[in-house]
C-alpha cells in the first residue's frame, strides 16, 4: 500500500513537473456547466393571528395557621 501512494506520489510530480516546463498543456476546450436541480412543492398556507377572549382564572388564598411562627 505504501509503494502505491509513493508511486502515485512520484507519477503526480512528474506529471506537475512537465506542466511547469510547458512540456504537457491543458486546456479546457468545453466549458462547464452545472445546473442546481429545480424544485416545485404545494404546502399549506398558515394564518397566524390575534383575538381578545376573557378567560375564567382561579383565584388563590393561603391563610396561616393560628400558630405559626413567623420566620427570623
Amino acid at each position: 500500500m505504501r509503494t502505491l501512494l509513493v508511486l502515485l506520489a512520484v507519477v503526480a510530480l512528474i506529471v506537475a513537473a512537465l506542466m511547469y516546463f510547458g512540456f504537457i498543456s491543458i486546456d479546457q476546450v468545453k466549458p462547464g456547466v452545472v445546473q442546481a436541480p429545480q424544485f416545485q412543492a404545494d404546502v399549506a398556507r398558515v394564518s397566524v393571528g390575534t383575538e381578545n377572549k376573557t378567560v375564567a382564572v382561579p383565584t388563590l388564598q393561603v391563610e396561616r395557621p393560628a400558630n405559626a411562627q413567623s420566620p427570623n
